[in-house]
């Protein structure tokens, strides 16, 4: 059975199971509105998921038929999945960040398997080893679309506007653009008054900007077409402040749990990573390929445990901080290094 949180105010949350996955569940909301119900996020694309958001909304007293719109946080498949089928079944239109849209749009009409070799390529200037890359060459001829979660995301047909309201009769949810975990990520701040009349400025849903116990993961922007190199933690910890300054009454994550007291986990973030870069700042006094600074790196596990997906997303996330040190003049790439090695200064 879907289970649901009466959050007050017409707005309630469905716990949408992700298979397979350690965070367990998308929390979907379903915001009322006077043209009907709306949701934030949908969750995974898989039957089960389906099932418990029909369910779900059943149980709030509504029907996927029913949905006037969806509004999406950012293009992840644990947001994003079910966007597709809630509108075939109800005529809603999908909004998202135009930067996220994008993705979607590349994500649409490249091959898998050109998506493999970049990914290939990447990892090949990362230093990643060769046991490694061997599983992604293989995908490459053997992959199919029909069977990877995430090629083929619905197209949006609304662009959800920075510091615009977005057009919910009789509410009011203003879009905050939030890049880093994403570079189109948005939360959505309801700006009502809280329902149990908490001390702050409405309520906030987060989707991964903000969440209760964990640090969302903050890896590379990645497109094949753009050579252009971003900071997505610099974005991430900017988009943290931001949030900070809004000081909700309340957070609404798309894991997790709601919490109150925005700014104090702001502050507990942007200290974590601070104290993250000291530490990398210490293991570049000698040179080292993001992969091996991502294998000296304190993760939640040792190395050796670590799943061969989430190794991928670990390298990434070295990466992304190697990024922020070099951006603010605290480290640097050594010329003519292959693969690349960075040093601290």
């Amino acid at each position: 059975m879907a289970q649901v949180t009466d959050h007050g105010g017409g707005v309630r949350s469905i716990r949408v199971p992700i298979p397979d996955n350690p965070l367990g569940h998308t929390l979907v909301y379903v915001v009322d509105t006077d043209r009907g119900p709306v949701l934030i996020d949908t969750g995974w694309d898989d039957p089960a998921s389906w099932d418990t958001l029909a369910e779900g909304l059943t149980a709030c007293g509504t029907t996927v038929a029913e949905i006037h719109g969806v509004v999406i946080t950012h293009h992840h498949p644990d947001h994003h999945g079910l966007s597709g089928q809630v509108r075939e079944a109800s005529g809603a239109w999908i909004a998202m960040h135009a930067a996220d849209a994008s993705i979607v749009r590349r994500t649409r009409e490249n091959r898998p398997e050109r998506w493999f070799a970049y990914m290939a390529a990447k990892l090949t200037a990362s230093g990643a080893p060769e046991e490694h890359l061997a599983p992604l060459r293989g995908a490459r001829t053997s992959a199919r679309p029909s069977t990877l979660p995430g090629f083929s995301p619905a197209l949006p047909d609304r662009e959800i506007v920075p510091g615009e309201l977005l057009a919910l009769p009789g509410r009011r949810l203003r879009a905050i653009w939030t890049p880093g975990h994403t570079p189109g990520h948005v939360c959505l701040h309801l700006e009502e008054d809280h329902p149990a009349r908490l001390p702050g400025h409405g309520r906030l849903f987060s989707g991964d900007h903000l969440l209760p116990r964990i640090t969302p993961h903050i890896g590379l922007y990645e497109d094949p077409d753009d050579v252009t190199v971003t900071d997505p933690l610099g974005d991430y910890l900017d988009s943290l402040e931001r949030v900070g300054r809004l000081d909700p009454a309340e957070v609404l994550p798309a894991h997790q749990h709601a919490f109150a007291d925005a700014p104090s986990r702001v502050r507990e973030l942007l200290v974590h990573h601070e104290e993250r870069l000291t530490g990398l700042l210490t293991l570049l006094s000698t040179p080292l390929t993001p992969w091996q600074l991502a294998e000296r790196m304190e993760w939640n596990r040792p190395w050796d445990q670590i799943p061969y997906g989430s190794r991928t997303i670990a390298v990434s996330e070295a990466e992304a901080h190697v990024r922020r040190l070099v951006k603010l003049g605290r480290a640097e790439a050594v010329t003519g290094s292959d693969p690349v090695t960075y040093v601290a200064v």
